[in-house]
């Protein structure tokens, strides 16, 4: 068995989605409630490491014969290199390092920022709206003592003005760097079109609602942010949502903040 499970098209959900549309494998795909803990009990999956020490937190799971496999970045290197090369990732080694540099980056600077500002103002009010017992049996399926704490400082609305300036701080100075990546004319962040544009733009599409300012001057990066969502993979990626607005679709995680 082979089956993708997803939250809603947003962040490292709809990387993947769009990943796996670019690559045209043929795998089967399956929307969960990442905001209902779902990810924790996905059915006939036993590794622990995959389903509850992801760096990215409440992310897509790709399970192929009983193994599971988690991390954006990690999965569509897998759909691209399953098909023996779909032009996701460079082919020269160097610009390969670039790309994953840069996606590293993405990951561990602009993923935890975007992720705690899209969960204070997204999430909070329907973890905070459960009854005790409903938390308890959604946190009770968490297996790290860190992001179980994650969940119950955003349900507690555990506000750390510090990581909200900070995090702000972070949105701001990635859509500047997207804008100087750009700046030679090129079309997409490491020339060819890759993983790296799938991923930057899935974290960066809900912030022009919730940061608009981090935007303001920044042409380049809208246009290119218009090109990425022009693309029929992310155009099918996002025809996935079951909400109105998929791009308020947040859960804890990941971890901020481990790139300084």
């Amino acid at each position: 068995m082979t089956m993708l499970y997803h939250g809603e098209p947003n962040g490292p959900s709809l990387s993947v989605l769009a990943a796996l549309y670019e690559s045209g494998l043929a795998i089967e795909t399956q929307p969960i409630d990442l905001l209902a803990g779902e990810r924790h009990a996905l059915p006939d999956v036993t590794d622990s490491a995959a389903l509850d020490y992801a760096v990215e937190g409440e992310g897509p799971v790709l399970v192929v014969d009983g193994e599971a496999m988690s991390e954006a970045v990690f999965l569509a290197q897998y759909f691209d290199e399953a098909t023996g090369g779909c032009g996701l990732q460079p082919s020269d080694p160097y610009a390969r390092w670039q790309m994953l540099m840069w996606c590293r980056q993405a990951t561990e600077r602009l993923s935890p920022a975007v992720a705690y500002l899209g969960n204070l103002a997204w999430s909070q009010k329907r973890l905070a709206a459960m009854s005790p017992a409903e938390f308890d049996k959604l946190a009770n399926t968490i297996v790290s003592e860190d992001q179980r704490k994650r969940w119950q400082d955003l349900r507690d609305d555990v506000v750390d003005a510090a990581k909200v300036e900070d995090s702000k701080t972070k949105v701001a100075q990635f859509a500047a760097r997207v804008e100087a990546q750009l700046a030679d004319g090129r079309a997409w962040l490491m020339g060819p079109f890759s993983i790296a544009d799938l991923e930057t733009f899935a974290w960066l599409r809900s912030m022009r609602e919730l940061e608009a300012d981090a935007f303001a001057g920044q042409a380049r990066c809208l246009a290119w942010m218009a090109r990425v969502e022009a693309r029929p993979s992310v155009q099918k990626a996002l025809a996935r949502a079951t909400a109105d607005t998929p791009a308020r679709a947040f859960a804890p995680g990941p971890e901020i903040n481990r790139w300084g």
